[in-house]
């Protein structure tokens, strides 16, 4: 698996330019798994479902399956923050896994960046951010030698994945020969 991380502030393009590159890898003949991180409670089960009755019930983790899809609801007793490294190792084999989120992980990831957010980039002192997105590259804050994309041109974020594929191989802390 290759897995490559998207940062950026809310509003800077993220989920549009990953449901884009998504389209363009799967052309490609990839096969792509995505983590969001969720700043927010969130909830895919809804009252009254049998899956939620089983939830409520205390459940630890349910998962409802059909001959299309999956999904997997597990319920923490206390608030628990898992690690990016803890949910890579809960996906199915896959030939690349996005990230979207987790700004500080120890990942190589590509910054999405707009001015008009008004937030700070982190690509001048972030190491693992590995490329630029963006609708303006002349505004950017801090001159680069990192490519640059332009946030609207999702194939050439995949050709760059594609053509950089080794450096993007994923080697999980968690095994043993790691």
């Amino acid at each position: 698996m290759r897995v490559v991380g998207f940062c950026g502030y809310s509003g800077s393009g993220k989920t549009t330019l990953i449901e884009k590159l998504i389209g363009c890898l799967r052309q490609a003949g990839q096969r792509v798994s995505v983590i969001k991180h969720a700043h927010h409670r969130f909830d895919i089960d809804h009252p009254g479902k049998d899956s939620y009755r089983h939830r409520e019930a205390g459940a630890f983790e349910v998962v409802v399956a059909s001959n299309r899809r999956l999904a997997k609801v597990r319920e923490y007793e206390v608030e628990t923050e898992l690690t990016v490294h803890q949910l890579l190792a809960e996906l199915a084999p896959c030939d690349w896994a996005i990230v979207e989120g987790f700004r500080h992980a120890d990942l190589l990831k590509i910054e999405v960046w707009r001015a008009e957010t008004g937030e700070r980039a982190h690509y001048p002192d972030d190491p693992f951010v590995i490329a630029v997105a963006t609708d303006a590259p002349h505004n950017l804050p801090v001159p680069t030698p990192l490519p640059v994309f332009d946030l609207d041109n999702p194939q050439a974020v995949a050709d760059f994945l594609l053509s950089h594929a080794d450096r993007h191989e994923y080697t999980s802390p968690f095994d043993a020969d790691a």
